[in-house]
Parts: C-alpha cells; structure tokens; sequence
C-alpha cells in the first residue's frame, strides 16, 4: 500500500539540507513517530491519577487489582460460555 502526503517545496528543501535526499523518507517517519509518542505520552499523561480521590473496590493494591482483572475474565469467560449453551 503506497500512501501520498504532499510538503510544501520549502519544507523538502530544508530537509533535504538538513539530512539529504537519501534520508529523507527516514526523516520524516522519525519526526511523525516522534510527535506520536508525544501526543500519545500527554495523553497518558492527562489521566495519571485520574483516579487517585475514587475509591474502586478491588483497586486498593497491585494485588487486588490483580484479583480483579482475574475475576472479571473469570465471568466473561462463563458468560462466553453461556452464550455457546444457549447457542446463540
């Protein structure tokens, strides 16, 4: 699959200065994979401790927290299997 973004001349130039014509599709990967851990980590960022003042029964430590996912795989797997007796 070939996808077609379009730069101003000025901006290709100047990467192209900067970095040569070789390098230029490196380039820009690197610069969009680096603005998307950028906006990926402010994202992460925005919800870290989101949490903090909610009280979650089951998320008090990193061990009832376990137990929580645990649990709650637990029921979707017997609800999953419900569904297959049920045949629908």
């Amino acid at each position: 699959m070939s996808n077609v973004v379009t730069l101003p001349d000025s901006i290709i130039e100047t990467i192209d200065r900067l970095v040569g014509e070789e390098g230029r599709d490196r380039f820009v990967l690197d610069v969009i994979e680096a603005e998307l851990r950028r906006r990926r980590m402010e994202a992460f960022e925005a919800v870290v401790g989101s949490l903090r003042d909610v009280d979650v029964p089951g998320w008090e430590t990193p061990e009832s927290a376990d137990q929580w996912v645990h649990d709650l795989r637990r029921e979707s797997d017997q609800r999953a299997n419900l569904i297959e007796v049920d045949g629908g």
